[in-house]
């Protein structure tokens, strides 16, 4: 079913670009740039290092700031063809928290231990951010030039709301995109061991919308003894167990159907995913372990997170508080919100805490962006298979959607069997592998200079 043999090396890379994006991603993850929300972040001293690591090799850095310390970088490397579509490789320089009790090593540490690198970043996503430096860098040394125009950005806040990020940067210096048709960045063209020596590259050709909700819910205030049929917490609560509870309809993307079309022919089972009768769950099963690649896609979702009500156990409190997060999938926001309505009943208001669109890139022959990503991977790796998937999160590809910008999650790196990448996104003793960076650094010179 697949070719189990080791990858060949079949173009040569420049050795300092493989020596440097090891450093750069060490370097760049002992930058703390970790994002706590509500503005608490300083990018600064990442955009700053960035910036002197482009500047070295003549590539002029532009850096942007919505509010002092939240800093994002933007250059464009000039193609040779003038009347071709430029590209965007974005990458975000701040992170998640980290409890460094809970680490084997520092999460800040950015250590190189058995030929792995570990910290907070090392997935997401200052590897791809140390890849691009490394890549962009061996070009400045040997004088290539890409095909088209290639626009990097280095942003701010992905990891909030995208404000001073992304967010800032299409809405306030859409100039420094000009010409910008695609993008590439987070979340794809990672190996993904499917089973029975299978290695699959998903690339990402789609996010769900964000839909951030604020449930509020009102009553009347009241001593805790006494009966109170207006009580704003127990109405909450029956609204929140109401979505919780909810099993949302399934909506097959176009992004979605490719995938579940190209896995299920991959596993030797092909379906008709415009049957009437159509069991997705039964489909799912039988894509054994790439199943978990789709599952989260084939539908809306709601998941209360955060509950919010009262200051002392034996006064009802006259308000109560939740929030959901809530992913919408191209094409059904009316239909989220009509869901939405019902099920917060008439007690209960609910609102956009925070919204972003989804999203679809289109992934046929006509594609040409992503079969020449598809092809750069499979170069590197003959026997890896990649397909296409919707992301269940998001990324700053929505905010650049707004530049008319097609987003791609193509951040490509090959790992080990046992290796969970999704696992790491925001968990404990995230780390990547030296061998996938090199992978990755090889793979990104060969497609953007083809792309």
């Amino acid at each position: 079913m697949a070719d189990t043999g080791r990858p060949q090396a079949i173009e040569a890379i420049d050795p300092q670009a493989l020596e440097e994006v090891v450093r750069f991603t060490s370097e760049l993850i002992a930058i703390d740039t970790t994002n706590r929300g509500g503005g608490d972040c300083s990018e600064r001293p990442a955009a700053e290092y960035v910036a002197e690591m482009l500047s070295d090799v003549d590539i002029d850095p532009t850096l942007l700031e919505r509010s002092p310390g939240r800093t994002n970088v933007v250059a464009r490397i000039e193609g040779t063809d003038s009347s071709a579509p430029a590209l965007l490789v974005h990458g975000h320089l701040d992170v998640v928290p980290a409890e460094p009790a809970d680490w084997t090593v520092h999460p800040f540490s950015g250590e190189v231990r058995d030929g792995v690198v570990w910290g907070r970043g090392a997935i997401d996503m200052k590897n791809m951010d140390a890849m691009v430096l490394a890549t962009m860098r061996a070009w400045a040394r040997s004088g290539v030039r890409p095909r088209r125009d290639i626009v990097l950005a280095f942003t701010a806040d992905e990891e909030d709301s995208a404000v001073a990020g992304s967010g800032f940067l299409a809405d306030q210096h859409g100039e420094l995109f000009e010409g910008c048709t695609e993008g590439i960045s987070e979340s794809g063209a990672f190996t993904f061991h499917a089973g029975s020596g299978m290695r699959l590259y998903p690339i990402a050709a789609g996010e769900r919308g964000t839909a951030w909700l604020k449930l509020t819910a009102h009553g009347r205030a009241g001593h805790g003894s006494k009966v109170n049929r207006a009580n704003a917490v127990s109405r909450l609560a029956a609204a929140v167990a109401r979505i919780g509870e909810h099993q949302w309809p399934v909506r097959l993307t176009p992004t979605v159907q490719a995938a579940l079309a190209e896995l299920a022919a991959l596993r030797g089972h092909p379906a008709d995913l415009d049957a009437p009768d159509l069991d997705i769950d039964a489909l799912l099963a039988g894509l054994g372990p790439a199943a978990a690649l789709v599952e989260p896609t084939v539908r809306n979702s709601a998941n209360p997170t955060v509950l919010e009500a009262g200051y002392k156990i034996n006064v009802i409190p006259g308000s109560a508080t939740a929030y959901v997060d809530g992913r919408i999938l191209p094409g059904a926001e009316e239909e989220f919100c009509t869901t939405l309505d019902r099920l917060t009943g008439p007690e209960v208001d609910w609102e956009f805490h925070h919204r972003e669109v989804p999203l679809q890139a289109p992934v046929g022959p006509g594609a040409p962006t992503y079969q020449a990503m598809r092809a750069a991977v499979e170069r590197f790796d003959p026997g890896g298979h990649v397909v296409p998937y919707c992301m269940s999160g998001g990324t700053d590809a929505k905010q650049f959607s707004r530049l008319g910008i097609l987003g791609y999650g193509f951040s490509p790196l090959r790992l080990p069997e046992g290796f969970d990448y999704q696992a790491l996104y925001h968990g404990v003793d995230e780390r990547v592998p030296v061998d996938a960076l090199h992978f990755g650094v090889r793979v990104l010179d060969h497609f953007l200079q083809r792309a």
